[in-house]
């Protein structure tokens, strides 16, 4: 049993390697919700879409997100009627969206549709959102605070970090199926993601952090910082925003009251004793992920410490 915590792009590309060496049907993928947003009335959960287009075989690999050859006539349409249309959703997108919407509208919870959604696409392996509850990360700039969608899409990450919130994370309870996967794991490994805003939400829900520190699995961590900088997305102005130095042993830190094992990038192997006096073990290895084989090779590194 193979558990794995999971923001957006690099999670679903790593992902997309390790589904390559294990059972689907040993894998649970706990996704960060802290990013969902509601939209022309519709629930929007960004990043639990990226994972399951991706392992689906359907996403649109040169932009990350959305599915591959979508159109975006409906938007194009809402735009000629005077709609704000900043955040791109395709046609084919959309179907998802709607069915979610109105699952939910009937009450199911997030969880239950999302397994609904990853059957539909062909998913063998338990896809979890990391809670049922209302959970919005928040960015707080010199201006105010911004959803983290307006934040990055809308505002193009352009604001300075003055900090960051969780609403809702004091009350929010695990999904079903979330703690359990954690405790019964035997390995549990945290994708290289946003550590504030992927997995940092991910441990701000009640008990994630205790089951991860109490668990008797093996737990690594893939840096998502090489050579001081973010392989993709505001890692680093949000670390900043933090008053955290951009680096690989700055991750490592945020994780190291439950970590067992930390995946550095070659670029990075001068911070490997530093991370180590932290009572981590480390990995030093490459971790940028271009093609399929280097996916599988990381995950293969993953599955062998």
């Amino acid at each position: 049993m193979i558990t794995a915590l999971a923001g957006g792009v690099g999670a679903a590309r790593f992902l997309t390697g390790l589904v390559k060496l294990v059972n689907e049907k040993d894998l649970s993928i706990i996704v960060n919700t802290g990013d969902d947003i509601e939209l022309f009335g519709l629930h929007i959960s960004p990043d639990v879409d990226i994972v399951s287009y991706t392992l689906a075989g359907i996403v649109d690999e040169e932009k990350g997100w959305g599915i591959r050859g979508d159109t975006f006539q409906c938007l194009e349409a809402l735009r000629k009627l005077g709609q704000d249309v900043w955040f791109a959703l395709g046609d084919r997108d959309l179907a998802t969206h709607i069915f979610r919407t109105n699952l939910l509208k009937k009450g199911r919870k997030l969880s239950e549709v999302t397994a609904e959604v990853a059957r539909a696409l062909g998913l063998k392996m338990a896809l979890l959102p990391m809670t049922d509850d209302k959970f919005e990360t928040r960015i707080v700039t010199r201006d105010g605070p911004l959803h983290f969608q307006e934040y990055l899409v809308k505002r193009g990450a352009k604001d300075d970090v003055v900090g960051v919130e969780f609403l809702g994370a004091g009350n929010a309870k695990p999904a079903a199926g979330v703690i359990d996967a954690v405790m019964n794991a035997e390995l549990v490994i945290v994708c290289p993601s946003n550590p504030v805003v992927s997995i940092g939400t991910i441990l701000a829900v009640k008990g994630v952090r205790d089951a991860l520190k109490q668990t008797d699995a093996k737990k690594v961590a893939i840096s998502p910082i090489i050579a001081g900088a973010p392989v993709k997305g505001p890692a680093g102005k949000l670390l900043k925003g933090l008053g955290l130095e951009v680096s690989a042993y700055s991750v490592a830190k945020l994780y190291a009251d439950f970590l067992g094992t930390f995946v550095l990038d070659v670029a990075d192997s001068a911070e490997k004793e530093k991370i180590e006096e932290l009572g981590i073990e480390v990995k030093v290895t490459n971790t940028i992920m271009r093609t399929l084989e280097d996916k599988t090779r990381l995950a293969k590194t993953v599955l062998e410490s």
